[in-house]
């Protein structure tokens, strides 16, 4: 995982590099510091000419002030590059979904996908700048001043160097093993609870109309507490590695100490020299303390890379042809012949020897129970679904040989659930074409049947929808998603339950109105409603996936079948319950 994100840097290795050498810079600065003054201090000690101690002193001014200058040139550098790997990791994570929608989300839950999109992939640049960059700036740093101190005195540059290891190697192999389990623990519960509260806002109607608010309520809470558990065992996996480091660091100091005044005795190391050999410890300490951190964040960011790779390597539900052919040109006939499509492999034929024709204007609406594979269908048209058996052709040339954007330039579809954006009327509209003129934008609103309504609002066009569409009826959301997809101007246009979750009376007016609209356009309309279909071209009623029947509406409701059954069921007359019986007196 973490050998598969090192090749996203590919492009910012250079800055990555810089952020490398002035890291070096600043901590090799640091320990310049404390050297330098070291031996400043203990030689002013013993009252030399002060000429002779200009170079130091020049030479604690310059380590002061570039410890700092290097530090923030560091710091920009290494964040604008592990930004911009972000960027470049954010944009596959989001065109990968692109891809996958919609046939490959149901595998992910919408919270979930929501915390890989942004906290999993924010996790990704700690392995940079709590990672990679410390680690490589702790090897060059120690390995310099274990070598200072190695040139001083070899016993002094042997102690720094096993304490060095200790806090830089041992105490972080501690950290990561500690961690392992927490991190992993620590990021599901954080995915666990993202999806949950995101389900929860998503029905909070649904939950406080039906009373079940309290539990989920109750669940999101414990699921709070499990996340604080866990993340307070990764702090306390932070502070043992801190505490080891913070060990090692002081038993550098006293080891320097013990092995370094016999050598100042012995003559074999200068007296002034002693305070450099036993401070150094010091400044070299700062360039590990934070590896026991990484270790632990390296941890973190192996379970988000998985998370990720997880969206990144899921199979496309539709892949586009390596040489996709050339989109035929308009008018355009849309042909079905003995189509069959299945959601999952091993799963049962959802459609099963379907077959239409859609010439130029010709409008279709297909019919059935729900789960009769009326929307599969769509998804199947609009390249969202490879079919597994039969075909269907564009002017003859088959779909699947085409890509899918351009044939989606050419089928549009009206949704039941079209989303609306948190936005302006008109917004939501222009999303079709951002380059319509106003007198298109209102054409398309006057066939929809809201132009009136809008011009009626105080702030017309720029009257927000909320989120999801929350200000307006259910009735209004679905005519903007029309007006879209009209203002759009498919040649071949899809509609798709355009009257779900609607009272009656408000589903016919719409139906009425969608098929006014589209009157002259090629149109396949997806509906349980029968009411209006008298002024489509065909009717094919499906059941189970196969054709059940199929005519005009005159022609169904002739002769006995399952059309004549539906429409008996939707027009029923309710009987008016018998009176009562009279009392007797």
């Amino acid at each position: 995982m973490i050998v598969r994100l090192l090749t996203f840097a590919r492009p910012a290795r250079w800055r990555l590099g810089l952020a490398v050498l002035f890291g070096v810079l600043a901590l090799g600065s640091g320990v310049g510091l404390m050297a330098t003054s070291a031996w400043l201090i203990s030689r002013a000690a013993q009252h030399p000419p002060v000429l002779t101690l200009m170079v130091a002193i020049v030479a604690v001014r310059a380590f002061g002030l570039g410890r700092g200058v290097f530090r923030y040139v560091e710091r920009l550098v290494g964040h604008d590059a592990t930004f911009r790997i972000l960027a470049d990791l954010r944009a596959r994570v989001y065109g990968r979904l692109e891809r996958l929608a919609p046939g490959g989300l149901p595998a992910f839950r919408s919270g979930d996908l929501l915390n890989r999109l942004v906290a999993d992939v924010d996790a990704v640049q700690d392995l940079f700048l709590r990672v990679l960059l410390p680690c490589t700036v702790a090897a060059v740093v120690g390995g310099a001043s274990v070598g200072i101190a190695w040139a001083l005195l070899p016993s002094a540059g042997a102690v720094l160097l096993c304490a060095l290891l200790l806090a830089g190697v041992v105490a972080p192999w501690l950290s990561a093993t500690m961690a392992r389990r927490a991190e992993h623990r620590t990021t599901d519960l954080r995915a666990d609870l993202t999806s949950h509260v995101v389900d929860t806002l998503q029905g909070a109607p649904e939950l406080i109309a039906y009373g079940a608010a309290p539990a989920q309520l109750a669940k999101a809470t414990q699921l709070d507490r499990d996340f604080t558990r866990a993340s307070a065992r990764s702090a306390t996996t932070a502070g043992a590695g801190a505490a080891i480091s913070a060990l090692a660091g002081g038993l550098a100091v006293w080891g320097s100490l013990a092995v370094g005044v016999p050598a100042v005795r012995s003559g074999t190391l200068d007296g002034v020299l002693l305070a450099v050999v036993v401070l150094l410890p010091l400044a070299a300490f700062e360039v590990v303390a934070g590896l026991p951190l990484a270790a632990q964040y390296l941890e973190r960011v192996r379970r988000s890379a998985a998370r990720i790779f997880a969206v990144l390597d899921t199979p496309e539900p539709v892949s586009d042809p390596a040489d996709p052919a050339a989109l035929p040109a308009s008018p355009y006939t849309l042909t079905v012949q003995d189509l069959r499509a299945q959601w999952t492999s091993t799963g049962p034929y959802v459609l099963d020897g379907i077959s239409l024709d859609l010439t130029p204007g010709r409008r279709c609406a297909i019919v059935g129970p729900s789960g009769s594979g009326k929307t599969t269908l769509t998804a199947v048209l609009l390249r969202f679904l490879e079919p597994a058996g039969g075909r269907a052709t564009l002017n003859g040339t088959d779909l699947s040989a085409l890509a899918g954007d351009d044939v989606r330039r050419v089928i549009g579809l009206c949704a039941q659930d079209a989303h609306l954006f948190d936005s302006t009327i008109g917004e939501n509209v222009r999303l079709a074409r951002p380059a319509a003129t106003d007198d298109e934008l209102r054409d398309a609103l006057r066939r929809a049947r809201l132009l009136d309504w809008i011009d009626a609002l105080p702030q017309g066009l720029d009257t927000r929808v909320g989120e999801h569409g929350a200000q307006v009826s259910g009735g209004q959301r679905q005519r903007i998603a029309l007006a879209r997809a009209l203002l759009a101007d498919f040649p071949i246009l899809l509609l798709d339950e355009p009257a779900e979750h609607l009272d009656l009376p408000t589903a016919d007016a719409l139906t009425a109105d969608l098929l006014t609209a589209t009157e002259g356009r090629t149109t396949l309309l997806v509906t349980h409603r029968l009411t209006g279909l008298d002024a489509v071209d065909e009717i094919i009623v499906l059941d189970g996936g196969r054709v059940a029947d199929r005519g005009t509406h005159a022609d169904l409701l002739s002769r006995p079948g399952p059309y004549r059954s539906l429409w008996r069921h939707e027009h029923a007359v309710p009987k008016p319950d018998p009176a009562p019986a009279a009392r007797p007196v």
